[in-house]
């Protein structure tokens, strides 16, 4: 069994990447800018490995997955493959003693899910998904005026994440056949994120909910389509409060846009991630725009905010915040708000009533 920071505690945390797509970018950028050192990378493919090292400036490349998970050099294996394959990637990388960042969806079932969250357990490794947006400073802002009775009592929520890269029946991805990216691809990817930052914020859970999924193309360019395009969800959290969520892979124009919007007895909030600087307040008898400011912002707030009010902090900040809390984590902090294996696991729950009500068409309670 391979140790690494385990045992060095404060030392470097040494990282290695499964893929070399976007989201490996993205994750190897996060780790470099935490003082991590890319100690290796490994694809699908040796060739595709060694254009992923060079792109992301990982000192060597590895055969396969089951090389990467064995190194004795690495401290955390970051999971970005297709998602069928994070369950089986992210339980070896456990065995061999490694702490993991997996992406989302962090298994494709529930009880996949659930065999990750004991296995991290029983390791005693740090084991996080990247719900990254939770990291964005005004989202910390919006839960800690909830948190500390702004908002008043939750009455309602309006939430939505809507993309248009699927629009046209030639646009395609591994994603859309099931054996690689699930049963759930619109939900499960993007949905997943929409409720876990509404969960996040409001401080409750989804209780209960019912569905509609829409797969408006049967084939996309020379792939069966397996799963959805659109989800619509009506959802009642656990106070009562009512929820409505859209989620689409084909809404023209949109690229991501993800926006949160709550309703209390004493104010409203509006959450836009594509202009992440501001937080909206609505009043009866007036309301405001606030912008990110780490002088005037709640502490939980200005904690993740690396750059003076003015100077914009966006998506890669996000993520960049989230790893250098894993890194706190795995050096024996309790950083606040970190996702972890059991939130990806109350994620495939989500997923699975939603699917369940929409093939069903009834509502659904959703299993703690």
């Amino acid at each position: 069994m391979t140790t690494g920071v385990i045992e060095t505690g404060v030392g470097t945390i040494r990282t290695g990447v499964l893929g070399g797509g976007f989201m490996a970018r993205v994750h190897a950028a996060a780790a470099q800018a935490a003082g991590s050192p890319l100690v290796a990378v490994a694809s699908s493919t040796p060739a595709r490995a060694a254009d992923a090292a060079r792109r992301l400036g990982a000192g060597r490349i590895e055969a396969d997955a089951a090389a990467l998970v064995a190194a004795s050099d690495i401290d955390v294996v970051h999971v970005c493959t297709p998602n069928a394959t994070h369950a089986p990637y992210a339980l070896a990388a456990i065995a061999a003693g490694h702490h993991v960042v997996c992406e989302k969806p962090l298994a494709t079932t529930t009880a996949d899910a659930r065999r990750l969250v004991d296995a991290a357990a029983d390791a005693g490794v740090v084991a996080a998904v990247p719900f990254v947006y939770r990291y964005h400073p005004m989202v910390r802002e919006a839960s800690a005026r909830v948190a500390r009775g702004d908002t008043g009592t939750l009455l309602s929520v309006q939430a939505a994440y809507l993309q248009d890269w699927m629009l046209a029946a030639s646009d395609d991805d591994w994603r859309v056949d099931a054996e690689s990216g699930g049963p759930s691809r619109a939900f499960a990817d993007i949905g997943s994120h929409l409720c876990d930052l509404l969960e996040f914020v409001t401080g409750e859970r989804i209780a209960r909910l019912t569905a509609v999924t829409r797969r408006v193309f049967d084939r996309r360019a020379d792939r069966e389509v397996g799963n959805e395009d659109i989800a619509a969800v009506l959802a009642e959290l656990g106070s009562g409060a009512v929820a409505t969520l859209l989620v689409s892979q084909m809404a023209p124009g949109r690229k991501n846009g993800l926006v949160l919007e709550l309703h209390g007895t004493g104010e409203s909030l509006r959450f836009a991630q594509e202009r992440p600087e501001e937080l909206w307040v609505g009043g009866r008898h007036g309301s405001q725009l606030l912008l990110r400011d780490p002088a005037t912002a709640d502490a939980a707030s200005a904690r993740l905010q690396r750059m003076p009010a003015g100077h914009p902090m966006g998506y890669q900040d996000a993520f960049d915040n989230f790893v250098a809390d894993v890194h706190t984590a795995i050096r024996g902090g309790a950083p606040d708000g970190l996702p972890t294996f059991a939130d990806g696991l109350r994620a495939a729950h989500l997923t699975e009533a939603v699917l369940a009500s929409a093939e069903r068409r009834e509502w659904v309670e959703v299993d703690a």
